[in-house]
């Protein structure tokens, strides 16, 4: 998956003998595994649309493009690429195994080999790789209104957030805002050839540069703990505590829970989702949008 060894990865961290190619210092390739049918074009127009510029980029024609963007991590950076382009196997043998699946291939390139994991787990929530398709494709066909979407794109995603704290603060503020507190606030990388340049400004560092407002108050929130939207935080408690924030509207709290939380069965407000499509109302949404619905 690594496409080098584990002595590889220690000989290319500081202090080691030395990068190779395929170490974290010429870029990690990687591929991105994911079980049964993946609709990659649907994802790489929702990221092309909201791509904040500085922090993420998609570059390329449809069916072909690539799609950029930097992390922060524990340990330090990253600058990840995945493309569109997919591919695919079919495993031998019979029960789940026997199911076709594929991956997505993509680059890593890391200022320390400790947060490859970390990394690779980010990049496996943006993009929805861990969704079991054919449980979402088999309760959603059973409704007449949602068959021939299904049938249409069997394994539509619905992506998440490489970035849970920064999902929230773009969920509020939108692109545009997204990108001017880049522009204000956003942490510069050195020595990168073209690309992203910056990291997300950190919850804290927001707080404190705006302090007042919808903005501040979400920030302190996220900064200090009382909002948790880590993998491991509890759903409920997350909206519970986004909804007694200043400016929160049902819209903005839906939104967090579907990216930063990855919540498979959210109905945004203002969007017919009957119970019949618990519990994947977030693929549903999907469907009906990316098949044309107006969204709400």
């Amino acid at each position: 998956m690594y496409a080098t060894t584990p002595s590889g990865l220690r000989e290319a961290a500081p202090g080691g003998r030395g990068a190779r190619r395929g170490s974290p210092a010429a870029g990690i390739p990687l591929r991105l595994a994911h079980r049964g049918p993946y609709q990659a074009g649907p994802v790489f127009d929702l990221l092309a649309q909201e791509a904040v510029p500085g922090v993420e980029e998609v570059t390329g024609t449809p069916g072909t493009r690539t799609y950029r963007r930097t992390l922060r991590l524990p340990y330090g950076h990253a600058v990840a690429a995945v493309d569109e382009r997919t591919g695919t196997t079919r495993a031998s043998g019979t029960g789940l195994g026997a199911h076709p699946g594929g991956w997505l291939e993509a680059r890593l390139r890391l200022t320390d080999p400790r947060d490859l994991t970390t990394a690779v787990q980010r990049l496996r929530r943006l993009f929805d790789l861990d969704a079991d398709p054919y449980a979402v494709d088999e309760r959603l066909a059973e409704d007449p209104r949602l068959a021939p979407l299904v049938a249409a794109r069997p394994g539509l995603r619905s992506p998440g957030a490489a970035d849970p704290a920064e999902a929230a603060v773009r969920a509020l503020v939108g692109t545009a805002g997204a990108e001017r507190l880049v522009r204000r606030y956003g942490t510069a990388l050195d020595a990168l050839s073209g690309g992203p340049t910056h990291l997300f400004p950190e919850p804290a560092v927001l707080a404190a540069a705006e302090p007042g407002g919808s903005l501040g108050a979400l920030a302190a929130a996220l900064a200090d703990g009382t909002l948790r939207l880590d993998p491991g935080a509890d759903r409920d408690e997350a909206e519970a505590a986004l909804r007694a924030l200043p400016g929160m509207d049902p819209a903005t709290v839906a939104t967090v829970r579907v990216r930063a939380l990855a919540d498979p069965d959210v109905a945004l407000p203002g969007l017919d989702a009957p119970d019949e499509w618990r519990p994947w109302r977030s693929y549903a949404t999907r469907h009906l949008l990316v098949g044309g619905a107006p969204r709400p």
